[in-house]
């Protein structure tokens, strides 16, 4: 290996695989592999879509003109494993196993180890994963609900806000290990976390469904309305499920989560289209808020970041709510591959200790009370 360091970053998601190929830092190319419906109804589960991904990711990188053994690093983004803290870790036997197992729930992501651990065994080199979506590095007093043996549980966007939070703090010569943030990434789903000296402490639930409505997703709804949709006879478990998770929100109101269309209506003088993008925008500053008081109020940042903080109305009016709680900096976008990259230099280079997954949960209950 070269003193410069070629990283393939590998990104599945639902319908796409998203990949680029780094030397250290210096993006060579990007992709996205776009996979139909018609490609996809043959594998009945996502696991069966291993071998196809990992074809089509070495069919793209050949026709963009590279040689894929010459990859040094194999950097896929993590999904399906138990519980974990956050880090790079090397994919092992035993990562790529409970991946394909999906032990916290099927997602594409799973699929990105995997594939990278084939490509790793293949020609001789390296895998990693890098904050996998199942980070959990939640104090036990955010766990608690008021159903017992009910937990609250953390599904956060880690491997962007984990990559935001490393950016921030670069720019302001900050260690992360000893800054207090805020990270709002808003995109299809939202995720709101305090940032406590490099832990991710609180956060809404991405997966289960908690905290402000989306582009896609219903956010915080009392269960009681939540039971009566259930029971009213009009929806299956799966139906409801979708109508939450995939189709609530802005798609709800709207017919689409495109936030560009909400504020093209805004600005034609559509009321409703205010009143409900102004109060998405409330009910995530409100959720900010939270996070402060999780901070005890010591916050050095406010973050925004994910695709619908490019939105400039959404930035402004987030500024009014938050500006009183500390500086709110935009980040707009997502950096998901470039952490997926980046987190594999830190580890080749020993600028940060890689981990080893053990498969035993970070958290596994909260103390059984005495006799």
């Amino acid at each position: 290996m070269g003193d410069r360091i070629r990283i393939l970053a590998i990104n599945p998601g639902s319908t796409s695989t998203k990949i680029a190929l780094f030397d250290d830092y210096d993006e060579l190319f990007r992709e996205t592999i776009w996979h139909s419906p018609e490609e996809l109804r043959f594998f009945p589960e996502i696991q069966d879509q291993l071998d196809f991904r990992t074809a089509t990711v070495e069919k793209t990188v050949e026709e963009k003109g590279f040689d894929i053994s010459e990859v040094d690093v194999f950097s896929g983004r993590g999904g399906g494993l138990l519980s974990v803290s956050g880090g790079v870790y090397e994919v092992s036997g035993l990562l790529a196993h409970h991946a394909s197992k999906g032990m916290s729930g099927q997602h594409p992501a799973q699929l990105g180890p995997q594939i990278a651990l084939m490509f790793a065994e293949r020609f001789g080199k390296r895998a990693f994963t890098v904050n996998p979506p199942d980070v959990d590095e939640f104090i036990d007093v955010a766990r608690v609900s008021g159903i017992k043996g009910v937990h609250r549980e953390s599904h956060i966007h880690a491997l962007n806000q984990k990559e935001i939070a490393l950016r921030f703090c670069k720019s302001r010569n900050l260690k992360y290990e000893d800054a207090n943030l805020i990270i709002c990434h808003i995109g299809g789903g939202t995720s709101v976390t305090a940032h406590r000296k490099g832990r991710m402490i609180d956060s809404n639930d991405i997966i289960k469904g908690s905290g402000p409505m989306s582009a896609t997703r219903a956010g915080d709804l009392g269960y009681m309305y939540v039971i009566d949709l259930a029971y009213s006879g009009e929806y299956s478990k799966k139906e409801l499920t979708d109508k939450l998770n995939k189709h609530g929100g802005i798609i709800d109101h709207f017919g689409s989560p495109d936030i560009r269309s909400v504020t093209d209506a805004m600005e034609k003088g559509d009321q409703s289209a205010k009143i409900v993008f102004d109060g998405m925008i409330y009910q995530n500053a409100k959720y900010a808020g939270s996070m402060a008081v999780a901070l005890k109020g010591q916050v050095d940042a406010v973050i925004l970041t994910g695709g619908v903080s490019n939105n400039k109305y959404f930035t402004g009016k987030m500024r009014e709510y938050l500006s009183w709680i500390a500086e709110v900096v935009v980040m707009p976008g997502e950096f998901e591959l470039e952490a997926l990259a980046a987190g594999a230099v830190r580890a080749v280079r020993g600028e940060e200790e890689t981990r080893v997954y053990s498969g035993v949960p970070v958290w596994r209950g909260f103390p059984q009370p005495s006799e």
